[in-house]
């Protein structure tokens, strides 16, 4: 739907005149948060810096050194703990979490998410779902509020869990989708 520089550029800088601001499904997600200005610095960082892989998606384990640090650390454990002293076997949980429907992926999504769980959204490739990605940034800011993220969606409802988990794992709570 939109081009990996257009959603660049305003990441960067905001909307600009070249931008269509007539576009129908513009979702403006608010939120509270004690610094709701490092809530959007920090959102358009992680964004940003995923968004500029898209067209060369790096292996998962360069993700963390890609990425913020703090980003990283409030995502969920990659694999489950092992019961009883168990061995995980990573590989079966990773197929297991490939072969879910998006709905048991969203019912398991509640709280932070993996770190593979949330790239997975933006992933272009094959193993991925970022072909089928259902929104894009579009604007952010700060009233006296708190905070809002804007973004351009495919349509409402919409696949707002990994803008959910970004924004939560930035700082802000209390979130509200809207127009």
């Amino acid at each position: 739907m939109d081009s990996t520089m257009d959603e660049l550029r305003r990441l960067r800088s905001g909307p600009g005149a070249e931008d269509d601001q007539s576009l129908p499904f513009l979702v403006r997600v608010r939120f509270t948060a004690e610094d709701p200005a490092q809530v959007v610095s920090r959102a358009r960082a992680v964004l940003t810096g995923v968004v500029e892989q898209v067209g060369d998606w790096p292996a998962f384990d360069r993700w963390p050194q890609l990425l913020p640090t703090w980003f990283v650390q409030r995502c969920a454990p990659e694999h489950p703990e092992p019961e009883h002293g168990e061995p995980v076997d990573a590989e079966a949980w990773m197929r297991r979490w490939q072969a879910m429907t998006p709905e048991q992926k969203a019912a398991l999504s509640q709280g932070p998410w993996t770190l593979s769980g949330w790239l997975d959204c933006f992933d272009p490739t094959e193993e991925g779902r970022g072909d089928d990605r259902s929104w894009w940034w579009w604007h952010a800011g700060t009233d006296e509020s708190g905070g809002w993220v804007q973004v351009v969606t495919t349509g409402w409802p919409f696949g707002s869990g990994s803008l959910t988990w970004l924004i939560e794992a930035c700082g802000g709570a209390d979130l509200v989708h809207g127009p």
